[in-house]
């Protein structure tokens, strides 16, 4: 997989195979971050969390383009590994980034995580792990005021948009068998 803009435009980085995982294909990030820039981020001021992260091609293209700093959350070892991996083979400094193997749920639910003013979450499909992750991210202050919540899931799953009060819809849309819902928090 190629990172698509920034520092490290066109440079591959590793996916990992195996049941759950399923990379953003290039055509859904380019997509997804060209929705981002429309809604202003400004990435050298922004902090981000890439939960559910697989092989971390989201939180790596936002340190591309010049994210200040990111946290990858993965459970399994093997992706985890892979995502350091990645990271030191494109020379991202060590202060920038940080991989964190444990459970999502686990992690958020510590509290003191953030704030991050963009948080991507992709979850595992099938698992409904989507709104309790999105409650402890809210109810434990990791989402900054006005951050933005990036959720990759199934193009079936039904979700109430927003699926909290506490966030305000931006953008929904689906990619084939992917769907990308942006929410700011209000």
């Amino acid at each position: 997989m190629r990172i698509i803009a920034g520092e490290y435009r066109g440079r591959r980085i590793r996916t990992t195979e195996g049941p759950g995982y399923r990379p953003a294909t290039g055509k859904v990030r380019e997509s997804l971050f060209s929705m981002l820039e429309s809604l202003g981020v400004d990435w050298s001021q922004t902090r981000v969390a890439d939960i559910f992260a697989g092989s971390g091609s989201l939180g790596i293209e936002a340190l591309s383009r010049g994210a200040r700093d990111a946290v990858f959350v993965e459970k399994a070892a093997q992706a985890a590994a892979l995502i350091r991996s990645n990271l030191e083979d494109l020379g991202v400094e060590r202060r920038r980034c940080g991989v964190v193997k444990t459970d999502a749920l686990r992690w958020l639910a510590c509290g003191d995580r953030g704030p991050f003013g963009l948080v991507f979450i992709d979850p595992p499909y099938g698992k409904d792990l989507l709104l309790p992750t999105l409650g402890l991210l809210l109810e434990h202050g990791a989402l900054a005021q006005d951050g933005i919540v990036c959720v990759e899931v199934e193009a079936g799953l039904r979700l109430e948009n927003p699926p909290r009060q506490d966030l305000i819809l931006l953008r929904d849309k689906l990619y084939g068998q992917t769907r990308i819902c942006i929410w700011r928090r209000n």
